[in-house]
């Protein structure tokens, strides 16, 4: 018998919101039934029901789960209503930009014992499950390597708040990712080193930090503004081999040599929210979903960079 569709509603329509609604209006998983921006109106969604008012959301009663994708401040208020009224709830990162707000959106979901979810793009990607496979050997190190030439990045011109102090900022918003993918290979991370420059009036130009998982020094390096090419790099250093994550999901692997490509396939947005319509059912959703405490964890290291711990 085929499991009814998960009632989703969503919060917020800038261009992750927008994206997810796409998938997740085609997705066999779920029936989009609401959706809230209170930047944008019922004439750009046509045939869905529309409202400017998150609470809207969070309060329906024909709804069993929401994503929201606002700035990363509303995070916890949309978070607490949704649990409250015992709704599921699949959040964008970072999990929050408090860290007291963060820690009350754990507790409150370990309460609540309902799915929740944080969308880090690396959580079900094939080249993950295949680093977890393979013997390394020992493990000697990991290097991140972010470069922006432009902040925020051209898709995200429109979300102002990314190039602001407060909420923005490519460690929050990208660095995250690759926090989360060394914490789920490694284990937690304590910060010994961290911090950023600031633009003035904006958010960070460059960021430095020195991590460990257990004794394993973790290295991290970004920069934005200067001329080159985008890069996305994470390095998993091994005494019998090396893997090299590329651009979020090309994956290379090195025995002593030049690095060779793996060929791997597999991890999408719309794969993530089919593991979170299982997590909905009460189902095993496996190790494909990043829940609130891991979110915590992660959000614990990157505001470290920001002098906040």
């Amino acid at each position: 018998m085929t499991a009814a569709p998960v009632r989703l509603g969503i919060i917020g329509l800038g261009a992750m919101g927008t994206r997810v609604l796409g998938i997740a209006s085609q997705h066999p998983d779920f029936d989009v039934r609401l959706v809230s921006d209170p930047n944008r109106s019922a004439s750009d969604f046509p045939g869905l029901r529309f409202s400017a008012d998150g609470a809207d959301v969070t309060g329906a009663e024909d709804i069993d789960a929401v994503y929201i994708a606002t700035p990363p401040a509303l995070h916890e208020r949309y978070s607490l209503a949704a649990l409250a009224s015992g709704k599921a709830v699949f959040c964008e990162k970072p999990l929050a930009v408090d860290l007291a707000e963060g820690r009350r959106m754990a507790e409150a979901a370990s309460r609540a014992g309902l799915a929740t979810a944080v969308n880090f793009a690396l959580s079900d990607q094939a080249p993950v499950a295949e680093i977890e496979r393979a013997d390394v050997g020992e493990v000697l190190g990991v290097d991140i390597m972010l470069h922006f030439p432009q902040w925020p990045r051209p898709f995200q011109a429109d979300a102002r708040w990314l190039d602001e102090r407060e909420q923005g900022g490519f460690v929050r918003e990208v660095l995250s990712h690759f926090v989360y993918l060394t914490d789920r290979i490694l284990g937690p991370l304590r910060v010994e080193v961290a911090g950023v420059d600031y633009a003035p009036g904006a958010s960070e130009v460059a960021a430095h930090g020195l991590l460990r998982a257990g004794e394993v020094p973790v290295h991290v390096s970004g920069r934005t503004g200067m001329a080159g090419a985008e890069r996305y790099e994470w390095i998993l250093w091994g005494s019998r081999r090396s893997f090299l994550l590329r651009d979020w999901s090309e994956l290379f692997v090195s025995e002593g040599g030049a690095w060779q490509p793996v060929p791997v396939s597999g991890g999408s947005q719309a794969e993530r929210l089919s593991l979170f319509a299982k997590a909905v059912r009460g189902e095993d959703a496996g190790a494909g979903l990043a829940d609130f405490a891991a979110a915590l964890r992660v959000q614990d290291v990157v505001e470290a960079f920001h002098g906040v711990g």
